[in-house]
């Protein structure tokens, strides 16, 4: 299966180079952390309208960093599959979206970036583990908050992307979005702290029905939500 992602992955970027005019559009964004393998960044929302007041996130918000690492923690994932792989080896197990040391990194710095966050911005993630010079595994996504809801997106989970030959690096420039068809399902733990969203049939045929989860805080931190309302950079 992660065979066949890599080969989506590396087809997609060679058709790229075929378009007559092709361009890679830049997405602005100030960096919150970056080592060489990972980063967390506040990215230009351009869902948010100014010309739409509702659209804009509740940022800057303050959530503690080990709040955030619970939540994060709460979150699970179980890989789609078809019937005949369930009857061959029957169902995906749960698992953890993050490892033990992806949770100490995210947790502080996303909490960091929420704080820092203006109302048109949203937190992404980018976690990777080199295989090859030429391979790396990853997981990427994104976060923002809208009144009381954290939602939380998950682009790629685990993920094993190929870097095309002529240097088109998606996975870090694009985290938010997935590299290959993602086949999964994401989980929260209490259920009844998410709220239910609607879903198009092509979501429910691609295994994206359930990529993203909108987790509502007032049933999730241990403090009442609070919003930062200091200077901005």
């Amino acid at each position: 299966m992660l065979d066949f992602r890599m080969c989506l992955t590396s087809a997609l970027a060679s058709t790229c180079l075929f378009v007559s005019g092709c361009a890679i559009p830049v997405v602005p964004y100030r960096a919150v952390y970056e080592d060489p393998v990972n980063y967390v960044r506040l990215e230009l929302d351009h869902s948010v309208l100014p010309e739409w007041p509702p659209s804009a996130h509740a940022h800057p918000m303050v959530i503690r960093a080990e709040d955030m690492a619970r939540i994060l923690n709460s979150i699970s994932v179980k890989e789609h599959r078809v019937w005949f792989q369930n009857w061959l080896q029957g169902e995906a197990p749960m698992m953890p979206v993050f490892l033990p040391n992806e949770l100490a990194l995210l947790s502080k710095q996303i909490a960091e970036a929420l704080a820092l966050a203006r109302p048109d911005e949203r937190v992404t993630f980018y976690l990777s583990q080199p295989r090859t010079s030429v391979k790396r595994l990853i997981t990427t996504g994104g976060i923002y908050i809208q009144g009381t809801e954290l939602h939380f997106i998950l682009g790629n989970w685990k993920v094993i992307y190929g870097i095309p030959t002529y240097g088109m690096i998606y996975d870090r420039r694009y985290p938010m979005r997935p590299t290959a068809a993602k086949g999964f399902y994401l989980y929260f733990d209490p259920a009844d702290a998410t709220i239910p969203q609607q879903n198009s049939l092509w979501d429910t045929l691609l295994a994206n029905k359930d990529d993203e989860l909108i987790i509502d805080l007032t049933k999730t931190l241990s403090d009442p939500v609070s919003f930062h309302t200091g200077p901005q950079k």
